[in-house]
């Protein structure tokens, strides 16, 4: 209305229009008449409220959540502005979370060197949060790669989710499944990124080669490493669709971490995209070394963490390759005894 009055003010004799001073700002035409001369007819009514609604239409296909249900779109609506991202203050910081972590997990150094370099990157390019490229950790059973990459996590302060591949319904755990299937629902990982608000959490598929292939109704398969691969591209990542949500994301900033035991049963396509590191078992000094550091941290008593590491290196399990998992639920069960009641 305010657009169509100035159109017309334009078209009046300067002397039916209201003084100078009524303008809004010096040598503007004023926007309302004060002699109540321009008026609107139900035509003009009708026009403008045409191309209001128009104007709201294009705003809505401008969105791309005109096709979502109300819900959705309120869930949607904390990432209008977009998410958070976590950054590397400092080289020096840089080199405190890989010593950390080497410290924690020396046997697992080729995999923090790897890390230990993308934080350097991420601060002398200046890049607005820290970005990594997606990691294939390939090893024994019972080394520490999943607690590795949760101990990145927590390093960074930033949210961590760990998928078991073998107790997924093949990818709809981790990116979702379409609503024309039974029990569609959102995937973890746009799930991580609502709750925390945080575009580059780090997102652990533990036991990645044993993913299963579901097949829908109509036959098609649908596996895990297929919709991984998306992901896994910086390219295509930057414009990932959801299934559920039918709504692009920016997923590139995501931190990825794969684990596998046999990285021979993946197909290539996901192995030219994270080529995996090859891990070694570890020695019986660097488990007593786990144990003494988690000991402590777990406020352990002394005689509790000698008789773990003595037990561990009894000669009896010489013959086993010594396993982080076992020395875990070692930890666990002796804090319980300790912080039990007494009994008398």
């Amino acid at each position: 209305m305010r657009h169509l009055r100035k159109l017309r003010c334009k078209r009046m004799p300067p002397g039916l229009l209201a003084p100078p001073d009524e303008a809004d700002t010096p040598g503007e035409i004023p926007d309302v008449d004060s002699m109540g001369i321009i008026r609107f007819s139900d035509n003009d009514d009708a026009r403008i409220k045409r191309r209001v609604k128009r104007i709201l239409e294009r705003r809505k296909a401008a969105s791309g959540l005109e096709h979502l249900k109300r819900d959705d779109r309120e869930r949607l609506e904390v990432l209008k502005d977009g998410a958070r991202l976590i950054q590397i203050s400092s080289e020096h910081r840089a080199d405190e979370i890989a010593a950390a972590l080497h410290e924690d997990m020396p046997w697992m150094a080729a995999a923090t060197e790897v890390i230990w370099h993308a934080m350097r990157r991420s601060v002398r390019e200046g890049w607005p949060g820290f970005r990594m490229p997606p990691l294939l950790l390939d090893g024994p059973p019972g080394i520490g790669k999943s607690h590795w990459a949760r101990r990145i996590g927590d390093l960074l302060t930033v949210p961590t989710a760990v998928i078991e591949a073998t107790g997924e319904n093949a990818s709809f755990g981790i990116v979702g499944s379409q609503r024309g299937w039974g029990g569609s629902h959102p995937g973890r990982l746009i799930e991580t990124i609502l709750q925390s608000r945080i575009a580059n959490p780090v997102m652990v598929v533990d036991e990645v080669e044993k993913a299963g292939t579901v097949v829908s109704m109509n036959g098609h398969a649908f596996g895990l490493a297929e919709a991984l691969l998306p992901l896994l591209e910086p390219l295509t990542a930057r414009c990932w669709s959801c299934p559920y949500y039918q709504v692009k994301f920016d997923m590139s900033w995501v931190i990825w971490v794969l684990t596998s035991n046999d990285h021979r049963r993946l197909p290539e396509p996901l192995l030219s995209r994270c080529p995996p590191i090859r891990l070694r078992h570890l020695t019986l000094a660097e488990l007593t070394g786990f144990v003494l550091r988690e000991g402590t941290k777990r406020n352990l008593s002394a005689s509790s963490i000698e008789a773990i590491c003595e037990i561990l290196s009894h000669p009896s399990l010489r013959r086993h390759q010594p396993s982080l998992r076992v020395a875990a639920r070692m930890l666990g069960r002796a804090a319980d005894l300790e912080q039990g009641p007494v009994l008398h």
